[in-house]
């Protein structure tokens, strides 16, 4: 039995990575390869190659128990001003960069933490900074994270005003309790009039997360929430499998227990609920667009941050602990503060590791990912890379196929529900030898 085969006859949840981001595992990044990151940033770009910004704002009012983001919840107004103005300094030294090569950014997003977090003035400050380096005329979507506690009309007036396309709500669930048996900031009275400033205001798209099998969820509380987020009609609609990461406080409450399965929902219950979503969303005219996501309209409702990193673009990630990717070479900022805000303000890359990678760890990077689309164009690897997937991957797809969850199709490659909503377990057989069953991060 394999390895990936045998990892799926675990059905309860315990500490460890689930979600599959990138390729090759983040454990193999390591400093020794920064000079590669330094040398990938001094060459002109592919051609063809979209670019992208990653802003991390790193605040939130409180640390959510299942969170394993780079995260601070004691900083005042005047620290918050000293990070931005270092992300700031940080996109003007990468804007002096060959590999921008004239480029201007496609997507930008804004990521946290809590990205409404700050104040009105300082948003304003860091995106008028941000359009001096490198004008946003070209960007074709501009996203922006939103935890409904911090919003306010005027803050929103702000979002639209400087462009945002997209605006995605991390509501998560909708009952009091189980926000606060999980350590989300905000309560459920906040969820309406957050969505409805919103909606008022006149975003292009609103997406709202939410997150199965969170602690105390039960059937008729997940039941609950769909009908509501459907009521809403969201533009898009995000819903993630609850997992515990390592770093997170409910993996360290189980070390302290000697507890090895966490208190969430097993793996079928969370998949069986978020196919109750997926269904329930279907009926109200929405389409199943990934493993993660429904959208209302497929021809409005894009997400180019997910759909252009999954298909090789470049992205400049600003801020604490943030990831690019740029010319094939994966790297990430310091991942503390004072060494990320010390290093910028003496005029220096904050680069903490990097891995670069070769022609067919890219293939499988962007094989991988694309697969969470619940389908892989051949035709795509075959123009991109020379490659026939359906012969590279012969022995895993064979295997999909064998246990009920992909199709051959004559151009496509085809995962069924049940193959989509466990597709994160399932990409660790196409990995290369050395990469499975190492530590993903």
């Amino acid at each position: 039995m394999s390895q990936g085969a045998d990892a799926r006859l675990n059905e309860e949840t315990t500490a460890g990575n689930y979600f599959v981001s990138n390729y090759p595992p983040y454990s193999y990044w390591n400093a020794e390869q920064v000079p590669q990151a330094r040398a990938a940033l001094d060459r002109p770009p592919r051609p063809g190659t979209p670019l992208g910004i990653y802003v991390h704002i790193p605040f939130c009012r409180k640390r959510c128990h299942f969170c394993y983001f780079k995260v601070y919840t004691g900083k005042d107004s005047s620290e918050i001003d000293r990070y931005l103005d270092a992300v700031v300094r940080e996109l003007t030294l990468y804007s002096t960069k060959a590999f921008v090569g004239g480029r201007k950014p496609t997507f930008i997003y804004f990521g946290g933490g809590t990205p409404s977090y700050i104040s009105t003035r300082q948003l304003s400050h860091l995106v008028d900074a941000m359009k001096q380096l490198l004008p946003w005329d070209h960007a074709e979507e501009i996203a922006f994270e939103c935890e409904p506690g911090t919003i306010t009309e005027g803050k929103l007036e702000i979002l639209k005003q400087m462009g945002v396309t997209r605006l995605s709500l991390g509501i998560e669930n909708f009952d009091e309790r189980i926000l606060e048996a999980n350590g989300r900031a905000h309560g459920a009275k906040e969820i309406d009039a957050s969505y409805q400033f919103a909606r008022a205001i006149g975003f292009p798209q609103i997406n709202i997360d939410l997150i199965a099998g969170m602690i105390g969820e039960t059937e008729e509380n997940w039941r609950e929430c769909v009908r509501k987020t459907i009521a809403l009609l969201p533009d898009s609609v995000t819903i993630y499998q609850m997992e515990v990461p390592f770093n997170t406080t409910i993996s360290k409450e189980m070390r302290v227990l000697g507890q090895s399965t966490a208190p969430v929902a097993s793996w079928p219950t969370k998949r069986r609920w978020v196919d109750y979503a997926f269904g329930e969303l279907e009926k109200a005219g929405y389409t199943i667009a990934s493993a993660y996501t429904a959208v209302r309209d497929p021809a409005r409702a894009k997400f180019l941050y997910r759909d252009l990193l999954w298909t090789g673009a470049d992205m400049i990630g600003l801020g604490v602990a943030s990831f690019s990717h740029v010319n094939g070479t994966h790297f990430q900022n310091e991942h503390e503060w004072d060494p990320y805000i010390d290093r910028v303000h003496q005029g220096e890359l904050p680069i903490y590791r990097a891995l670069t990678t070769n022609e067919e760890e890219r293939m499988i990077r962007e094989f991988i990912l694309q697969m969470k689309l619940g389908r892989v164009q051949t035709e795509y690897f075959q123009r991109k890379f020379g490659i026939d997937v359906r012969q590279r991957f012969a022995a895993p797809l064979d295997q999909l196929k064998q246990e009920g969850f992909l199709r051959l199709e004559p151009e496509n490659l085809r995962l069924n529900r049940d193959g989509l909503l466990q597709v994160d377990r399932l990409l660790h057989e196409f990995f290369l030898p050395q990469h499975r069953g190492a530590r993903y991060a």
